[in-house]
């Protein structure tokens, strides 16, 4: 089942791409879990939960008691001493909300330490990572903001792909290059580029441009007015955007062949 990370400069629309492939995944009859790991936390919107419902998801990184109980240290601290290998099986299934064959994990932030951070907080969401990409069977979508922090060595190995998503613009497309040396730090080896807010022929001939020869376009994706308007209305981007589920799908055959023949 593929492991995929999501990731680019902020407003790109990592979440966008993130919920059209988790959704085309499950509408194709795979098991899929959605992790939200960016600070924003807007996974929930995009997949069209209930305003009720993404309100009263609380992220793992701010569950206390659980982080007390599974490391032995209050979150908040750090240094002393405290479990950096917490069992972490029982989470996804008990604190993750399943929604139209989506399950949706929010993992949170560290509210200080930056991605050094040694703390249980830390601890906690990188076992939990490590055991959503090492021993669930499952499609995964990781949405994740522009760093890395929730991977490390011992997992980045088993990411299938980095997807970088980019918009035409100099900065996001400096940002792509940035993560692709960052993902190659920790050893991911398969990184690939999406173009979205596409306006027209232009826009693809400047990315295509722009980005290095070792970072491989798999698709684009339009700029959608539609989806703007779902985003308004709070409803789900895969029902309110047929084209981009079109462009999105074959942004994920194009996928599947590059890591197959690589």
């Amino acid at each position: 089942m593929p492991k995929i990370a999501i990731t680019g400069k902020g407003g790109v629309g990592k979440t966008t791409l993130a919920a059209l492939l988790a959704y085309i995944y499950a509408k194709a009859g795979q098991s899929v879990i959605a992790i939200d790991a960016d600070p924003a936390a807007s996974l929930a919107y995009a997949l069209g939960l209930p305003e009720e419902v993404a309100a009263r998801i609380t992220p793992i990184a701010e569950m206390e008691e659980l982080i007390y109980e599974r490391t032995g240290a209050k979150p908040g601290t750090s240094g002393g001493f405290f479990t950096l290998n917490p069992r972490v099986d029982d989470i996804p299934d008990r604190f993750s909300v399943l929604h139209q064959g989506i399950r949706l994990l929010q993992l949170g932030s560290i509210s200080k330490g930056g991605s050094g951070c040694i703390c249980p907080e830390s601890a906690i969401l990188k076992a939990l990572v490590t055991h959503l990409i090492l021993y669930r069977d499952e499609v995964m979508i990781l949405d994740m903001e522009a760093g890395i922090e929730h991977l490390g060595r011992a997992t980045a190995d088993a990411v299938d792909a980095f997807i970088i998503v980019v918009e035409p613009g100099r900065r996001s497309l400096s940002t792509a290059q940035t993560i692709r040396q960052l993902a190659a730090d920790v050893g991911v080896t398969h990184c690939y580029v999406v173009g979205n807010k596409v306006r027209d022929e232009n826009d693809r001939d400047y990315i295509r441009r722009n980005i290095p020869a070792d970072l491989p376009i798999i698709g684009f994706l339009s700029f959608n007015s539609q989806a703007v308007e779902a985003d308004m209305r709070g409803e789900a981007i895969y029902t309110a955007a047929p084209k981009l589920i079109e462009e999105a799908q074959q942004a994920i055959a194009m996928f599947d062949q590059a890591t197959i023949t690589s």
